[in-house]
């Protein structure tokens, strides 16, 4: 994609301070988890769960343990006026793992700006250091975008000597047109954790973007309609334990398809996460929105 390499070669790089491979992965490091109720111990509650619950049994426990700080109903605004980013990172030491995904929250679908939020969660628009006046608790609120929060959050991380990886949300139920088909695109936030990863300096500076949303939507248009429905139990967006675990799958093989050093913790050898249910590994190129 043209677009795409030009904007890859205007965004500053970073200074190399990570190796993209250790020469073996390290011992007793956690990967720490902030996103929204598809993540989430719990997920959206009547019966969903978030995918987060399911990442452990994926990754080797003698080196590497999974903390799930991920909170229903936030988005990267409120995660960060919250002080959950802030959290993490008070107990984050040199050779942790943070995974960021937002999105569900960020954007309530209609086009309300922040200033007619009454939930005080959507972010301003723009992939900037645009701002803009929203409210929360009766006082006035600087809000600002969703790639400013998340570029923040994550320098944050890497100063601390933490690895990160922005991922996409997860999709909404791809099959809700009139026929039942599938139908499903990658949405702006796909293009913005792309961004990010990319401006702050990518695999060089140890960011890493995995297209989880694109490999979840792969994983569902390959398990069928029935499956995909029945996945969904509360409303488009939660999924049953089931499908999380589906959606913690598809990350993972996100992981073990990509350039993040994290996949040497992964248990599964990729031959053996590609198949019927997953998929296979996607070219980042034809699955990002232009």
């Amino acid at each position: 994609m043209k677009i795409l390499s030009l904007l890859s070669s205007l965004l500053p790089l970073a200074a190399a301070k990570y190796p993209t491979k250790p020469a073996q992965p390290s011992h007793n490091h956690t990967v720490w988890l902030c996103g929204d109720s598809t993540m989430a111990p719990g997920g959206g509650h009547n019966g969903t769960e978030g995918f987060g619950k399911y990442l452990q049994y994926s990754f080797d426990s003698s080196l590497i343990r999974v903390n799930n700080s991920a909170y229903a109903g936030r988005s990267a605004r409120t995660f960060t006026r919250e002080g959950r980013f802030q959290a993490v990172a008070d107990k984050i030491v040199p050779g942790d793992w943070v995974v960021i995904e937002f999105g569900h929250n960020d954007d309530d679908g209609q086009g309300t700006v922040p200033a007619n939020d009454t939930k005080s969660r959507v972010d301003c628009p723009g992939m900037g250091n645009e701002t803009c006046i929203g409210s929360y608790n009766n006082q006035t609120e600087i809000v600002q975008t969703y790639v400013t929060y998340l570029r923040n959050a994550s320098s944050i991380f890497l100063s601390l000597g933490a690895r990160v990886i922005i991922s996409p949300p997860t999709p909404t139920n791809p099959y809700l047109t009139a026929n039942g088909s599938f139908a499903w695109a990658p949405t702006k936030y796909s293009y913005y954790s792309w961004y990010i990863v990319s401006s702050l300096g990518g695999p060089n500076a140890g960011i890493y973007y995995v297209d989880h949303s694109s490999y979840c939507a792969q994983a569902l248009e390959l398990l069928g309609a029935d499956v995909a429905d029945a996945g969904f139990p509360m409303d488009n967006t939660h999924t049953s334990p089931y499908l999380a675990d589906v959606v913690a799958k598809a990350f993972v093989l996100g992981v073990k398809c990509g350039t993040s050093p994290l996949q040497d913790y992964v248990v599964n050898a990729t031959s053996r996460i590609q198949g019927p249910e997953l998929g296979s590994c996607l070219s980042i190129d034809d699955t990002l929105p232009i």
